[in-house]
């Protein structure tokens, strides 16, 4: 494995990514009809619920407790996305594209941090995918759904192959931002095609 890239929008794009999931989550709450405060806790673990157990696993205290800018943003985004709720309903349709965007910048995040702590690459990569739906599955959770990556949905496995691309792309001699914006780019084209082709996995059958 090459030098790890300096990269140093890092820093920018956790922000971003922290503040599109955490407006997922104030619109699942919003669709549910839940309070303010409610509202609020369904963001917080939308954003950072699944950076949170990828802290936890690697014994790092988690990001959140250490900078009070992800607590701000969440709040922030909480705000935003109830005062101009109706906007962002005309322009997303259902929660799907700030999922997509959060889930495809928590995968590549989640691995450059693992990464930088030299775990290897196989684990790095599920690292990134527990960043990117786990904060999903709590939410889905706490407001009775069952959790998108459990249906037939093509979800982690877009985050899969988009992070496989990312360590493959990271032998390559380019500049650091090329993979990250070439992984990002394919997670996003995953969902997006296998939600407008529906494509799907079958489901399991216990059978007779």
């Amino acid at each position: 494995m090459p030098d790890l890239p300096s990269f140093a929008l890092i820093p920018v794009i956790d922000v971003v990514g922290t503040f599109v999931f955490a407006i997922s989550g104030t619109l699942t709450a919003a669709d549910k009809k839940l309070d303010p405060f409610g509202a609020s806790v369904i963001a917080f673990v939308t954003a950072l619920g699944g950076g949170t157990l990828r802290d936890l696993l690697l014994n790092l205290q988690p990001i959140w407790m250490q900078e009070e800018r992800f607590l701000v943003t969440v709040f922030v985004s909480v705000l935003v996305t109830l005062v101009f709720r109706r906007d962002i309903g005309r322009f997303r349709r259902t929660m799907f594209l700030f999922d997509t965007v959060g889930i495809a910048l928590f995968t590549v995040l989640g691995m450059e941090k693992a990464l930088r702590l030299g775990v290897p690459p196989l684990i790095a990569l599920v690292m990134g995918v527990v960043s990117a739906v786990f904060g999903g599955v709590v939410r889905d959770i706490l407001c009775n759904e069952i959790p998108l990556i459990f249906r037939r949905e093509i979800y982690a496995t877009a985050c899969l192959a988009g992070g496989v691309t990312y360590l493959l792309m990271r032998l390559a001699p380019v500049p650091a931002e090329v993979p990250f914006g070439v992984a990002v780019g394919i997670i996003i084209l995953i969902r997006v095609l296998a939600v407008r082709l529906k494509w799907a996995f079958p489901n399991l059958s216990a059978g007779e």
